[in-house]
């Protein structure tokens, strides 16, 4: 997977918010392999701000209650990841697949 600075994906948001264009005319005009990548970064933006769009250096640690009401809620909502990182504020959507990981 290709790393994008955060400068980058900052400027990509920004032009969709500003300007006509929609998801995959983005992703094709900046090389971006997916459209879906565009929409993830538009999403974390509208929920975070610029934190929503940068990477984290370290890895998060969370405690297993916390792990558990992650799992909880996709379970009985059927959320999308994406509604479920936002929900409990994670900027990684792919952070909400704790029960593949999951070690009490």
């Amino acid at each position: 997977m290709e790393k994008y600075s955060d400068d980058f994906k900052l400027s990509v948001v920004k032009e969709y918010l500003e300007g006509p264009l929609g998801y995959a005319l983005l992703a094709k005009k900046h090389e971006i392999l997916d459209a879906i990548q565009v929409r993830k970064w538009v999403n974390a933006y509208r929920a975070f701000g610029e934190e929503g769009l940068k990477r984290k250096r370290s890895k998060s640690v969370y405690p297993v209650q916390f792990k558990l009401d992650v799992l909880n809620f996709v379970k009985q909502t059927g959320a999308s990841y994406q509604d479920t990182a936002i929900e409990f504020k994670l900027n990684n959507p792919s952070h909400c697949d704790m029960e593949q990981n999951f070690s009490p």
